[in-house]
């Protein structure tokens, strides 16, 4: 007779990635800000080849990936898919009973949320033409009740018409934004800065007040494609990525800022 164990649904796979402890720590890592092999090392105290070994695993399965450094082609930034995760626990759920199920909707899209007042947040890269643009646009778009966007360009740029585009596709209207170089907020007091060019993230100045530092490894669209229809595919690509991205630092701010977040810690 089959033992009842063996009769049951086997043990999902993500289970088996996530459930070794330097995997959880390195998606841990990962699920705010992209790194390099060296930060995760040293952040959790590990050779570089045990972190290189469990990255490995965790890209087999999806959850990360590699981008090559536009700032030193040696070396590549890590990044984690959360929209996946998310998918597998919810499937991961479903198979254990039909009463498990989960949402995938942000906390920070309920316009209920009521944080003392919206956190201010610096996107950088380096034009401000293309990237921390749509980024400042995206992030006042999804969630002006959470955070109190601006972006900046370490070497200001006029502004990308292929980001006025498509971001006027999806009912944004930016044609007007100026484009700002970082010594314009220099003095100014942020919660989040969020760098989205691998060079400019080594020159970033420090803001006062120690604000948390993001990074996000996201390719200049406006060096890909060879014609108009590619160029204007590698925008939409950054725009999804983008959009999605600010959703999970929407979520992440929600649970450190709101009150009763405050008032559970």
């Amino acid at each position: 007779m089959a033992s009842a164990v063996s009769s049951r649904s086997p043990l999902p796979d993500v289970f088996g990635l996530v459930g070794h402890p330097i995997r959880w720590g390195l998606l841990s890592e990962l699920s705010v800000s992209d790194r390099r092999v060296s930060e995760l090392s040293l952040a959790l105290r590990l050779r570089q080849n045990t972190v290189s070994y469990h990255l490995a695993r965790l890209r087999s399965g999806g959850l990360v990936s590699a981008r090559r450094s536009q700032a030193d082609g040696r070396d590549s930034y890590y990044v984690a898919d959360l929209d996946l995760y998310s998918e597998l626990i919810a499937q991961a759920g479903a198979g254990l009973h039909p009463a498990v199920r989960l949402t995938r909707e942000s906390p920070a899209t309920d316009d209920a949320i009521d944080l003392r007042e919206p956190v201010p947040v610096l996107f950088v890269c380096t034009g401000n033409s293309a990237r921390s643009q749509m980024a400042e646009a995206l992030a006042r778009h999804l969630g002006a009740h959470v955070m109190n966007p601006v972006s900046a360009g370490s070497h200001p740029k006029p502004l990308h018409p292929y980001a006025v585009r498509v971001l006027g596709d999806r009912g944004i209207d930016i044609a007007g934004a100026r484009t700002k170089g970082l010594q314009e907020f220099e003095s100014e007091p942020f919660g989040y800065v969020v760098t989205l060019c691998d060079r400019v993230r080594e020159i970033c100045p420090e803001f006062p007040g120690h604000p948390r530092a993001i990074h996000w490894s996201v390719p200049d669209p406006a060096r890909e494609g060879h014609s108009e229809s590619e160029t204007y595919a590698a925008f939409e690509r950054s725009a999804d990525e983008l959009a999605g991205r600010i959703r999970h630092l929407l979520a992440f701010i929600v649970s450190r800022s709101a009150p009763h977040a405050a008032q559970s810690t």
